[in-house]
C-alpha cells in the first residue's frame, strides 16, 4: 500500500479522477486488508463508497490531533480542513463528497462537507456541537448535534433544510449513515443507559439488537447501510468483548479480525458490493483500520 502526506488539492484531484473514470475502480483481494497510517497512535476508518474509496482518520502519536485519511486504489493520503487542528472525515458519497467534523484549538466540533474542492460548514442552528457523519448519493447528510445542557440528538440535512429527531425515550441519538432510498441507521442509548442501533425507514424506527448481546452500537462507533439494506455495526457480548456484525436478510453474522492478539473488532461501513470497513484493536491498545472484501 502506498502512503503519502499530500495537499488538499491533490486529494481532490485523486477523488475527481477516480469518479470520472480516469482511475479504474480497484478492489482488494478477498478477505481482510489492514490499513494503518505509519507512526500513528490509531487509525480508524468509517466510510466506503461504491468505487471502494475509503475515508477515516488517524490520531497523531505526537500531539493527539486528528487528521483526515482518504484511500483510493490502495493509495492512502492525509488531509486537513484549513485552519483546523483536528479533522475527522466520516462519510463519503458515490461522487466522492466527504462529510465529517472538525475543531480549532480544542474548541467545539463543527460539521463540514467537502464538495467540488470546497469546504462548507454544517451547523445545526442553536447547537454547541455538530457532527456530520453520513452522506448519500442525493447529497442528504445525517449526523448528531448537541445544544448546551441537552443530550445529543440526530439530524437530517436535505435540500438545505434541517430535520432533527431522536429515538423515542432515548437519552442519546446519533444518525450515522443514510442509504440512497433515505433509510437512516445509527445508535441510541435507552433510559437504562444501554446502547442499541436503529433503522429509521419511512418515519418508522426499528431497534437493532444482536441476539444475546449486552449492547449494540455506541457513540461514534459507526453503523453503515448499503442500498440493498445490509447493515454493518458492532456489539458487546456478555463477557464485555466487542465484535463487528453484519445484518443481512434478517441474519446476523459476527465479524472478528483474524489475529490472536486482537481484543476488539468494529464494523463501521458497507458499500453496494458488500465490502465492509472498520477497525480492530490489538493487545497493546492500538487501533488499525481494515477493509473486508467478501
Amino acid at each position: 500500500m502506498t502512503r503519502k502526506r499530500t495537499t488538499l488539492t491533490s486529494v481532490l484531484l485523486i477523488v475527481a479522477a477516480a469518479v470520472a473514470g480516469d482511475l479504474q475502480a480497484a478492489r482488494d483481494e478477498p478477505g481482510f486488508t489492514v490499513i494503518d497510517w505509519p507512526g500513528s497512535a490509531h487509525t480508524r476508518l468509517f466510510g466506503i463508497n461504491p468505487q471502494g474509496h475509503i475515508v477515516g482518520f488517524y490520531i497523531s502519536a505526537t500531539d493527539g490531533t486528528f487528521h483526515g485519511l482518504l484511500r483510493v486504489r490502495g493509495e492512502l493520503t492525509t488531509f486537513d480542513r484549513p485552519g483546523a487542528t483536528s479533522t475527522i472525515p466520516i462519510g463519503i458519497s458515490p461522487s466522492g463528497e466527504i462529510v465529517g467534523f472538525y475543531s480549532v484549538a480544542g474548541g467545539p466540533f463543527h460539521g463540514f462537507r467537502l464538495s467540488d474542492g470546497a469546504f462548507t460548514g454544517i451547523d445545526v442552528p442553536g447547537a454547541a456541537t455538530t457532527r456530520a457523519l453520513g452522506i448519500n448519493a442525493r447529497g442528504d447528510v445525517v449526523g448528531s448535534y448537541q445544544v448546551a445542557g441537552a443530550p445529543f440528538r440526530a439530524f437530517l440535512l436535505s435540500e438545505g433544510e434541517f430535520t432533527t429527531f431522536e429515538f423515542p425515550g432515548a437519552n442519546f441519538t446519533e444518525a450515522f449513515q443514510i442509504s440512497p432510498q433515505g433509510r437512516i441507521v445509527g445508535s441510541y442509548r435507552s433510559a437504562d443507559n444501554i446502547f442499541h442501533s436503529f433503522l429509521l425507514d419511512d418515519g418508522e424506527f426499528t431497534s437493532i439488537d444482536v441476539p444475546d448481546a449486552a449492547s449494540t452500537g455506541g457513540m461514534l462507533f459507526g453503523v453503515g447501510i448499503n442500498p440493498a439494506g445490509a447493515i454493518a455495526g458492532q456489539y458487546r457480548d456478555a463477557a464485555g468483548a466487542t465484535h463487528g456484525f453484519l445484518l443481512e436478510d434478517g441474519v446476523y453474522t459476527t465479524i472478528d479480525f483474524p489475529a490472536a492478539n486482537v481484543i476488539q473488532t468494529v464494523a463501521t461501513g458497507i458499500n453496494p458490493r458488500g465490502d465492509i470497513v472498520g477497525r480492530y484493536r490489538d493487545r497493546t491498545g492500538k487501533d488499525r483500520g481494515y477493509v473486508l472484501v467478501r
